[in-house]
């Protein structure tokens, strides 16, 4: 019986724990967010170079060369384009 009841105990924690670990850096719903072009135009404005632009941790996730010529992988809130966090790549 206590073998029965902790099994169950660690499949409910082990079905919690994986959606824990699937956490994006941006949760925005999809039909909210602003398009890859505009981002792009936006940071071109601003002296940077762009690399590529793709969608990770459902954020636009950008490699460019900012406006101080430093190499940078950056990701931005893609409903208000804020900056959720910047890695220099150099």
């Amino acid at each position: 019986m206590k073998t029965s009841v902790f099994a169950a105990a660690l499949l409910v924690c082990v079905a919690f724990a994986g959606s824990s670990f699937a956490s994006n850096k941006c949760n925005v719903p999809e039909d909210e967010w602003q398009l890859e072009e505009t981002l792009q135009e936006e940071l071109e404005a601003n002296g940077w170079k762009i690399e590529s632009i793709k969608v990770a941790d459902g954020c636009y996730e950008v490699k460019a060369t900012d406006e101080e010529g430093n190499r940078v992988e950056a990701y931005f809130d893609p409903k208000t384009f804020d900056t959720v966090e910047i890695k220099n790549e150099d």
